[in-house]
C-alpha cells in the first residue's frame, strides 16, 4: 500500500511541477489507456455492441482524410493529435516529445510549447487532408489518421530552426546538431509521400511548415503562435466579463482602487525578446564552458523560464 501511495504522489507531482511536456504525455498516455480498454470491451462483448463501440473509438479519436467524410467528424482535428492505436506508435511518439519538448521549454516557455503542439498537429492534419483532395493516387482511400506526430515534428522544427547549432547526443554517444537531424527527417518524410507505409507522412511535413513558420518573426505580433495566443486571449477575456457579475479590480494602498493595466503589443514583444536574448546568452554558455559554468542565478532564471506558465 506504501508503495503504491508514494507512486500515485509521485505521478500527482510529475504532472503538477514537471511542466507542459509532462502535462502533454499524460494526456497522450491516458488516451492511449482509454482507447486501448474500449477496444478490450469491444472484444470481450463482441457482436453488434462490440462493432459499435470499435465504430464509436474510431470516429472520436481518428481524423478522415476524406473531405466528403471529414466535414461530418470534424472533431478529428483535434482528438486525433492526442490519440494512438498502436502501442509502439505511442512508445515511440511519447519517447520524442518527451526530449524534444524539454528541449523547447528550456528556450521558450510552456504555453508556446502547447499552442506549438497544438497548431503543429492541425496543421499537419489540414495538409493531409488536402493532400487526399488533390492527389489522385490518394483518393478514395478511406484513409484515417492518429497520433501526434505532426504536433512533435512542429516542435522539433521550431528548435531545430531556432536554434540549429544546438548539439544533441546521438545515442547517448555522437554528437550531433539540431539542423542535421532536422533535415533528415523531412528528407525522409518528402521521399515517402506516396508511399502505402501507414505513416501520414503530409501530416508530417504539415507540422514541420508550422514549426517552421512558428519561429519566423518571433517577437512580432504577427508569429503565428504570438498572434493565436493573444486571439485567444481575448476570447478568454470576453467571456469571463459575460459571465463575470464584477470587474476585476486591483486594490492600491490607502482604499483607492484601479483596473487592470495591459501591456502594449510592442511592451510584450520587448519583454520576449529580452528574455529570449538572455536565454540565448546561457545556452551558448552551457556549450562552450558546461552546465556547472553558470552562475546561481543564471541557473535559477533558466530553471524558472522552463516552468513559465
Amino acid at each position: 500500500m506504501q508503495t503504491e501511495a508514494t507512486f500515485i504522489e509521485e505521478i500527482k507531482r510529475q504532472y503538477k511541477y514537471g511542466g507542459m511536456t509532462m502535462k502533454l504525455l499524460f494526456v497522450n498516455l491516458a488516451v492511449f489507456l482509454l482507447i486501448q480498454l474500449l477496444f478490450v470491451f469491444a472484444r470481450l462483448i463482441g457482436g453488434s455492441t462490440g462493432a459499435e463501440i470499435l465504430t464509436f473509438t474510431n470516429a472520436a479519436f481518428s481524423l478522415e482524410t476524406d473531405l466528403s467524410a471529414f466535414i461530418y467528424k470534424p472533431w478529428g482535428l483535434f482528438t486525433s493529435i492526442f490519440a494512438h492505436f498502436g502501442l509502439w506508435h505511442c512508445f515511440m511518439n511519447l519517447v520524442f516529445l518527451y526530449f524534444s519538448g524539454k528541449m523547447f521549454e528550456a528556450l521558450f516557455d510552456q504555453r508556446r510549447l502547447l499552442y506549438t503542439y497544438i497548431l503543429g498537429g492541425i496543421a499537419g492534419g489540414l495538409l493531409e487532408i488536402i493532400a487526399h483532395a488533390i492527389f489522385p493516387a490518394l483518393q478514395g482511400s478511406n484513409t484515417v489518421i492518429v497520433g501526434a506526430s505532426g504536433s512533435i515534428m512542429a516542435i522539433f522544427t521550431a528548435l531545430a530552426f531556432h536554434r540549429p547549432n544546438l548539439q544533441v547526443n546521438l545515442f547517448g554517444i555522437f554528437p550531433v546538431r539540431l539542423i542535421f537531424l532536422a533535415a533528415f527527417f523531412i528528407l525522409f518524410d518528402l521521399i515517402s509521400l506516396g508511399a502505402n507505409d501507414g505513416t501520414a507522412h503530409f501530416a508530417h511535413i504539415g507540422g514541420v511548415l508550422l514549426g517552421m513558420i512558428s519561429v519566423q518573426n518571433l517577437y512580432g505580433s504577427g508569429n503565428v503562435i504570438t498572434a493565436t495566443e493573444k486571439l485567444v486571449n481575448r476570447f478568454r477575456k470576453l467571456f469571463s466579463g459575460i459571465f463575470s457579475s464584477k470587474p476585476k479590480m486591483k486594490v492600491k494602498k490607502g482604499g483607492q482602487t484601479r483596473s487592470t493595466a495591459f501591456k502594449s503589443d510592442e511592451d510584450y514583444a520587448l519583454e520576449a525578446k529580452q528574455r529570449q536574448e538572455k536565454i540565448d546568452r546561457i545556452l551558448d554558455k552551457i556549450s562552450k564552458s558546461g552546465y556547472e559554468s553558470l552562475t546561481k542565478q543564471e541557473k535559477e532564471f533558466l530553471f524558472n523560464q522552463s516552468n513559465r506558465n
